[in-house]
């Protein structure tokens, strides 16, 4: 076996363990949802005994699921919304402005990556109370533009620097200017990169804990699915059965999108590089 062939073989075996390390909890969750309580307690690795959907039933009515699935989609469709749209033309502008200004705010925007929110969470929990934004899952759909835009701003900005100022020219020549320009002719060229930014916030949004559990946590009607899974954990007993069953049905709906748009992720993310 020639050398190369060798390593690409010891990398693709450590690449296949490394990916069972990360499934292994996933599975665990998925497996142990089917199980009582008492299967639970006595063997948290066994497989269940029975196939049986009792649990999933009984999250169903008990959470609400058709209300919470509403709450996570107005959430999340609001916060990517908000995110796409003022990150790609930030992102658009500063890259075509070519001042130490733009650098600068530039360099503003993107370094809030930086800062952990459990930093802030609090003074963040005060503005969104002063604003009126809390206890609201529109509010808490707007809060997430703010924490998302960095990141979208850094994708964006990358890919902009790759599109030819001739086109901006040509399209100026034709009479669009402004947004229309943007509009019509440059946010088109960013289909691929803004799937890519659409896919990584849904992952994220969708299966937040902390910043709902601070905003929306207050009212069964603005709960989300996440923290409805935390319900069945309490302070003195827990049912894991039902908690592990409300996380599968939690996350579930952001899996089915990633492996539907998986492909986006690594074409926009290699564009954005190369191009920037």
């Amino acid at each position: 076996m020639k050398p190369n062939k060798a390593g690409r073989l010891v990398l693709e075996v450590f690449m296949v363990l490394l990916s069972v390390v990360f499934v292994y909890p996933l599975l665990l969750t998925i497996f142990n949802s089917f199980k009582s309580f008492q299967e639970v307690m006595t063997d948290v690795i066994a497989l269940p005994s029975k196939l049986s959907f009792t649990n999933y039933s009984y999250v169903w009515d008990f959470i609400d699921y058709p209300r919470l699935f509403l709450n996570n989609a107005i959430i999340t469709v609001l916060g990517l919304a908000g995110i796409v749209l003022v990150s790609s033309i930030a992102a658009y502008k500063l890259g075509r402005t070519k001042t130490r200004a733009s650098s600068f705010i530039y360099m503003l925007l993107i370094m809030p990556m930086l800062i952990p929110f459990q930093s802030i969470m609090l003074t963040v929990l005060q503005l969104a109370k002063d604003l009126h934004l809390s206890e609201s899952t529109w509010g808490l759909g707007i809060l997430y533009w703010g924490f998302g835009a960095p990141l979208a701003v850094f994708i964006y900005h990358g890919f902009v620097k790759g599109i030819p100022l001739e086109i901006d020219e040509s399209a100026k020549i034709d009479g669009a200017s402004g947004f229309r320009l943007f509009f019509t002719v440059i946010f088109p060229l960013l289909k691929s990169v803004t799937t890519t930014i659409i896919i990584i916030d849904v992952m994220w949004i969708w299966n937040d804990f902390l910043l709902p559990l601070l905003m929306v946590n207050g009212s069964p009607s603005t709960k989300t699915l996440t923290l409805a899974a935390y319900t069945f954990v309490g302070q003195y007993t827990s049912d894991w059965q039902y908690a592990m069953t409300a996380m599968v049905m939690a996350v579930l709906p952001s899996i089915i999108v990633f492996i539907l748009l998986q492909k986006y992720i690594v074409k926009g993310v290699v564009a954005g590089a190369v191009k920037g």
